[in-house]
């Protein structure tokens, strides 16, 4: 078992999400893989049935998303990793196909098999670009043309906020190696976690064949900076956070400093 295997062991994912602050980043998240799904089906047919529209969630964890997009009718594939994650998203009450696997190999699945791919999970702990770009050019192929890849990434600028200054680490990690002089952060798999800037995106895209940026976002936003006060909000005053949230997730100014960017890309037809 490595070390990613025995984090996730322990960590409750399911839990993550349903706390005031990883509400935001799904219900987001949400939002713009159904944005995705509604540009995907302008192209088959406006009334296509949701059972005849083909996802894969790459990285699906414990079935975060995979499970509520099975149970709006979708067609749902998943393949996790972590087979502790795997076990969990069995368990649930779904429709869902899911199978262990690693985003970088997904030799089961056929070209243009799927009108949507999610690749969430793996872009947070693939540590080269050699690997980032593997897992991308996977989903890129497994979807059909005209199909659309939704793609999350962890950025360095909360991390080294949060871990670096808020938390103190900043000295220690610049003694090691983990921060340059540019405050870029270099990870390793003992690290657990990969972060990137905006121009690290932009490599990996065009480094991929056959795809266009449709959109990039914010998923959280600020959200991940003031948690507490977040999580002191009343109902009223979260939901007004919430619209103004999604007000401004494409704006540019909060790209960089958001815990976790989104890009939907679209495959060419």
């Amino acid at each position: 078992m490595n070390d990613l295997e025995k984090h996730y062991n322990k960590f409750n994912e399911d839990k993550r999400l349903i706390r005031r602050h990883g509400q935001v980043e799904y219900k987001t998240a949400m939002k713009y893989i159904a944005f995705s799904l509604d540009e995907r089906r302008k192209t088959l047919s406006p009334g296509l049935d949701n059972g005849l529209i083909s996802i894969i969630d790459i990285g699906a964890g414990t079935g975060g998303y995979a499970v509520p997009l099975s149970d709006e009718g979708y067609d749902v594939t998943a393949v996790e990793y972590v087979r502790y994650n795997l076990g969990i998203l069995k368990k649930k009450e779904s429709t869902v196909k899911a199978y262990q696997g690693d985003a970088r190999k997904l030799k089961r699945f056929l070209d243009n098999s799927f009108d949507l791919a999610l690749l969430f999970g793996p872009m947070y702990h693939l540590y080269t670009d050699e690997d980032k770009i593997k897992a991308l050019s996977e989903a890129v192929r497994v979807t059909k043309p005209g199909g659309y890849i939704l793609v999350q990434y962890l950025m360095n600028e909360y991390s080294v906020l949060i871990y670096g200054f808020r938390e103190g680490h900043a000295k220690e990690c610049l003694e090691d190696g983990r921060l340059d002089s540019s405050f870029k952060t270099h990870s390793t798999e003992k690290d657990l976690y990969e972060y990137v800037r905006l121009e690290d995106i932009d490599r990996i895209n065009a480094n991929v064949k056959g795809i266009s940026l449709v959109k990039r976002l914010a998923v959280d936003g600020a959200t991940d900076y003031m948690r507490q006060t977040i999580n002191a909000m009343d109902e009223e005053t979260f939901d007004l956070y919430l619209k103004y949230h999604m007000s401004v997730c494409e704006r540019p100014e909060l790209l960089g400093a958001s815990s976790h960017v989104m890009d939907i890309l679209k495959k060419e037809e």
